[in-house]
């Protein structure tokens, strides 16, 4: 079985699987195939490649050659025409926000496979780049706004006089939400929270953070600890609520999503209007939306005085362990496919391998996406 490791395409410095991934796949028994310069974003050489068991090749030749193909986002609709039928892809496709090109995959008799909707279970943690991902963005998301922002994190007693703390907000206390928690609290900041799931009080409060709660959230068990579309009175009091917390806050870190659906707005743009001139947002939804009104992915947009930063790629600022992180998953999740004689197996009796398969048998197997379709 061959293995393809692709370079990403210009923006995306990461890579999918670092020299020490080679190394644990080739202790498996797999021939690993790796595009030229693959790892250059990450500063990674391809002789580091070669002395962990890789070949190295040209992208065409990866691609014509692979059994499998590991990338970070999704190759473009005319290099999806170039795969042969019961090729198989694995990466962060974000399915349900490039619907055309998962028909493509489908008719093309691929079997793709999305690391970014693997069944959230105690034994899909270590498979799990969303959360990878996640930690990276929570953290940088925090690094960005102290640069950004006119004033200190911490306070200051100073022969000048008290510096006071700034105070930051954080949207959503997932691994990102969390992460930005535990980085504002290093720095200094007073730091509240919030969050439509409950159970995420106790993990805000252990980390040095205040929770704020708008009574009568929805939640469900089957979402897997993720957030779910909320009815329109709560949305009115939570719309209240944080309004009331973001004209106090010096910073806020938006890391609100749902999965499949586009970002729910939490800050509109009269919050924005009514904020202290020279807050920050940060973001990190910007991809599906935004949680602020004003949000332009990819963009500084500075409104009333007010700067809002559209971020939802800060792991390509870190790619070295960016690429460690998701390599890991990757190599843990590959570890699914290979039998003892380094053959290829695929279970779909196994729940990790059926949740996170998008499409197989020239098919959509993916029950969510099809509703889309």
């Amino acid at each position: 079985m061959i293995i393809g490791i692709l370079k990403e395409k210009q923006g995306e410095s990461r890579v999918a699987l670092l020299p020490k991934g080679v190394g644990i796949l080739v202790k498996l028994k797999a021939s690993i195939l790796v595009e030229t310069k693959a790892g250059q974003g990450a500063y990674v050489t391809d002789d580091e490649y070669i002395s962990t068991g890789a070949k190295v090749d040209s992208r065409e030749e990866v691609i014509k050659q692979s059994d499998i193909l590991l990338m970070i986002n999704l190759i473009d609709a005319e290099e999806i025409s170039k795969l042969r039928e019961n090729q198989i892809i694995i990466g962060q496709l974000n399915p349900f926000f490039n619907i055309s090109n998962m028909v493509s995959l489908a008719n093309s008799g691929i079997s793709s496979f999305s690391m970014d909707i693997i069944p959230r279970t105690s034994l899909a943690q270590s498979m799990d780049v969303l959360s990878s991902m996640a930690t990276i963005s929570g953290y940088k998301a925090v690094l960005d706004a102290a640069n950004l922002l006119p004033n200190f994190f911490p306070m200051f007693m100073t022969a000048a006089g008290t510096i006071r703390p700034a105070k930051v907000l954080i949207l959503g206390a997932g691994v990102a939400g969390l992460q930005a928690i535990a980085t504002s609290r290093r720095l200094g900041a007073v730091v509240e929270s919030f969050d439509v799931r409950s159970a995420a009080r106790n993990d805000v409060e252990s980390l040095g953070g205040k929770f704020v709660e708008v009574e009568g959230s929805k939640e469900d068990v089957s979402a897997g600890g993720y957030a779910v579309e909320q009815t329109e009175e709560y949305k009115n009091k939570q719309k209240q609520l944080i309004q009331d917390h973001a004209v106090a806050s010096n910073v806020i870190i938006c890391t609100a999503q749902i999965p499949g659906r586009i970002a729910p707005l939490l800050i509109t743009k009269e919050t924005v209007e009514a904020m202290k001139p020279g807050s920050v947002i940060i973001d990190l939804a910007a991809s599906t939306g935004g949680n602020c009104e004003v949000t332009k992915n990819e963009e500084i947009v500075v409104h009333n005085n007010v700067k809002v930063v559209g971020n939802s790629n800060y792991p390509c600022d870190m790619p070295s362990d960016a690429s460690k992180m998701f390599g890991e998953n990757l190599v843990n999740f590959l570890k699914l496919f290979i039998d003892k004689e380094g053959a290829l197996k695929l279970d779909f009796e196994n729940e990790l391998i059926k949740g996170t398969c998008i499409t197989h048998n020239k098919e959509i197997v993916n029950e969510k996406l099809k509703q889309k379709l």
